[in-house]
């Protein structure tokens, strides 16, 4: 084992001056902002509706917020995922991948705290 752990690798280094991968940036970012957004609708969005709802409503309506945020994070991974492979580096979109990012992430922060308002103003009423 000694002898492998020894040996030099030949693998090739990235020659992309500095610029990361975009497309693997918000790929990552993606994935992430699912998560959070699911454990905000959990600890958010059903708290709120359990208050309104005693039954197993809230947990459907966790699956269905869950299920209609994907299509708009597909749609920001798909916009980077198609870069071909020397745009994926390209310095100058930069700018445009941090819009998207913020516009993800407010999404994703944003709104399980709009749909919690929302329900509790129903549920109110």
């Amino acid at each position: 084992m000694a002898k492998a752990l020894d040996r030099e690798h030949g693998f090739a280094t990235a020659t992309h001056s500095g610029s990361p991968d975009w497309s693997k940036k918000m790929s990552d970012n993606v994935a992430l902002a699912l998560i959070v957004y699911t454990g905000l609708q959990i600890f958010v969005t059903v708290e709120a509706l359990k208050d309104g709802v005693s039954s197993t409503i809230p947990y459907f309506a966790l699956i269905l917020l869950v299920g209609a945020i994907i299509p708009a994070c597909r749609w920001f991974e798909k916009r980077w995922k198609d870069l071909p492979g020397d745009k994926a580096h390209d310095a100058s979109l930069r700018s445009a991948y941090r819009r998207d990012q913020v516009l993800l992430w407010a999404i994703a922060i944003g709104l399980p705290f709009v749909l919690t308002a929302f329900f509790k103003a129903i549920f109110a009423a």
